[in-house]
C-alpha cells in the first residue's frame, strides 16, 4: 500500500540513521555548541554518525558544557521546500515546544513558505507539537510510522498524534541534576541537594510538555526498581500491544539490564532500545536511564467514553 501522507520528525527523537532511512522519515537535526575561546565542543546532532555516543558523553564527563539550538529556518525551508515538489502531504512531529521552540520555528517556516506561493501550500504541511522528546518521541514516532503505513491521511494522522500524546507514559533517571541546572530547567537549590544525598531524581512530561519529578530514590539500584514498578502499574497493551521503549546516555548495561527483567517479566514484549542523542544529552548528562511506554489518557479521559470523537488508529478494547 502506497502511503497516503509523509512524516518528518527532529533529532531528538533518538532513532538510528538505519531506522529514519529505513521508515523513510526525514530527520531535521539540532545542534549543540560549547561557548569557549576556540569554538569549544560543537556539532550536529546526526544520530551520531560524526561522533559515537560513548565519546560524546565522554566529553561531557571531562567537564564539557555544550547548550542546543533548534533547526534553522533553512533547515526547515529546505525540508518543506522538498515536501511541495514531491506533491505527498507531509506531518512534521516536533519535540516537545515546553522545552524548545523547534514547534514555533517550524510554524514560521512554514507559514512563510506559504507566503510566498501565494498564501496557502499547495501540498498541505502539518506541524504537530508531540508534548514530548527523546525515548518517548522515539515510540511515539515509531508508532506513528505504523499507523502511516496502516494507510492513515495526513489529517487522520494529526488527529492521531494530537490524542496519542496523552497516552504516552514516561519515567526516566538521572545520574544528577548538574546539567539540567545548567540548561535552566532545574533550580540549583535541587540540584546541590540531590547531589549531597547520592539522590536519582526520577522526572516525567507534564501535559504541556514541560519536565516535572516524579520522585527521588538513593542509589541507582532503588532508582530502577521504583521504574519497573511504574511501568507495571501504569502500562496498557490495550491500544498498540505489548511494547516499551528503553533509552540509556552511555549507561547500555544499566539499559539492557532493565529491558531483560521487563522481557522475564512480560513475556512477547517488543522492546525498543535506543541511545539518548546530543540533543538531549547535552542537558541530562550521561546516566540517564528512561522507560516509556503507552497507557490510559494521561488527562483521566478514555477515548471510548461517550461524545469522544472516534480517530483512526486507535483499537483499544473496551
Amino acid at each position: 500500500m502506497t502511503a497516503k501522507c509523509n512524516i518528518i520528525t527532529d533529532s531528538p527523537c533518538d532513532f538510528t540513521k538505519v531506522q529514519a532511512d529505513a521508515a523513510g522519515v526525514p530527520v531535521l537535526p539540532f545542534t549543540y555548541t560549547e561557548n569557549k575561546p576556540g569554538g569549544g565542543f560543537h556539532g550536529d546532532d546526526d544520530l551520531f554518525q560524526s561522533v559515537s555516543s560513548h565519546d560524546f558523553y565522554e566529553m561531557i564527563r571531562r567537564g564539557a558544557t555544550p547548550m542546543t539550538s533548534q533547526p534553522s529556518q533553512a533547515v526547515y525551508e529546505e525540508a518543506f521546500r522538498k515536501v511541495e515538489e514531491g506533491g505527498v502531504p507531509t506531518v512534521v512531529i516536533c519535540i516537545s515546544s515546553g522545552i524548545s521552540g523547534a514547534y514555533n520555528g517550524a510554524c514560521t517556516a512554514r507559514d512563510r513558505l506559504a507566503e510566498e506561493m501565494g498564501g496557502e501550500l499547495p501540498t498541505p504541511i502539518y506541524i504537530v507539537d508531540s508534548k514530548i522528546t527523546s525515548t518517548t518521541q522515539h515510540l511515539y514516532v515509531e508508532e506513528a510510522i505504523r499507523q502511516r503505513d496502516a494507510g492513515l491521511t495526513a489529517e487522520e494522522l494529526v488527529a492521531w498524534c494530537e490524542k496519542a500524546t496523552y497516552l504516552t507514559h514516561t519515567i526516566f533517571m538521572v545520574d544528577n541534576l548538574d546539567t539540567l541546572h545548567r540548561g535552566g530547567r532545574i533550580p540549583k537549590a535541587a540540584s546541590v541537594a540531590a547531589n549531597l544525598l547520592d539522590a536519582k531524581p526520577l522526572l516525567t512530561w507534564k501535559l504541556n510538555g514541560e519536565l516535572t519529578f516524579l520522585g527521588v530514590s538513593r542509589g541507582r539500584k532503588k532508582a530502577m526498581k521504583k521504574m519497573f514498578e511504574y511501568y507495571k502499574k501504569n502500562h496498557s497493551d490495550d491500544y498498540f500491544g505489548p511494547v516499551v521503549a528503553i533509552g540509556d546516555a552511555d549507561c547500555p548495561d544499566d539499559g539492557d539490564a532493565f529491558a531483560e527483567r521487563l522481557r522475564h517479566e512480560y513475556p512477547g514484549l517488543r522492546v525498543l532500545r535506543s541511545t539518548i542523542g546530543p540533543t538531549i544529552g547535552c542537558h541530562v548528562g550521561p546516566g540517564m536511564l528512561s522507560c516509556c511506554f503507552w497507557g490510559e489518557d494521561r488527562r483521566g479521559a478514555r477515548y471510548a467514553d461517550v461524545g469522544q470523537e472516534h480517530i483512526k488508529g486507535f483499537t483499544r478494547n473496551a
